[in-house]
């Protein structure tokens, strides 16, 4: 009876230590799932990969191992995979904050933490984003108290002979910026792809 309790013992630990991502570290880390609806905006495979993590779409960044942390103070812009882009197509690439400055009272959305045009199908399949960057990658820096943002991935397919540019207004701030007037301007339609991860900030 002793053995079989703690066969029984180490099968439930096995179950109760999440599948790994990133580092061995990471394997203590509890990486939830997104809950409806916020998990309906994840669709079409789009991978959003940071050191040590991997692969943060559709889920919360967990605060141990100074992940949130990391997130907003030392790791670049993420590599963004979407296996199944077009390899002679180009894309663009939004990533918004639509919970700026909470959720509740989101009066600055959309908050643009990066804006890439003119990406190859053939490099995002390999998760390398290169094309003409619009906006710099913002880091996520949830203000403190304000609960957790979400951090919207948005890939559109970009019309052939296309010319993609912000208006003078928009260079000048991240905050407050028309979304749908920018899709609708250049007719980018739907996203072909999207998804989002969850943070709040590391010190609450």
């Amino acid at each position: 009876m002793k053995v079989l309790g703690t066969v029984l013992g180490a099968v439930a630990l096995i179950l109760l230590v999440p599948s790994a991502r990133g580092s061995e570290a990471s394997r203590t880390c509890i990486f939830q799932t997104l809950s409806e609806p916020d998990h309906k905006f994840c669709r079409g495979e789009l991978e959003v990969i940071y050191p040590e993590v991997g692969d943060v779409s559709c889920s919360y960044v967990p605060k141990c191992h100074g992940y949130r942390r990391k997130l907003s103070e030392e790791w670049d812009a993420p590599r963004v995979r979407f296996p199944w882009a077009k390899k002679n197509k180009k894309y663009v690439l939004v990533m918004v904050d639509p919970d700026s400055p909470n959720r509740t009272n989101p009066k600055h959305r959309f908050w643009r933490h990066w804006l890439v045009t003119d990406i190859l199908g053939s490099d995002l399949r390999v998760g390398k984003i290169k094309g003409k960057v619009l906006t710099d990658y913002s880091q996520p820096k949830p203000p403190r108290y304000s609960g957790y943002h979400r951090y919207q991935f948005r890939l559109y397919r970009q019309p052939e002979h296309k010319t993609i540019a912000l208006s003078p207004e928009d260079k000048k701030s991240l905050g407050t910026w028309d979304l749908k007037d920018f899709v609708e301007d250049f007719d980018l339609g739907h996203p072909v792809a999207s998804t989002q991860f969850l943070t709040k900030n590391h010190k609450d």
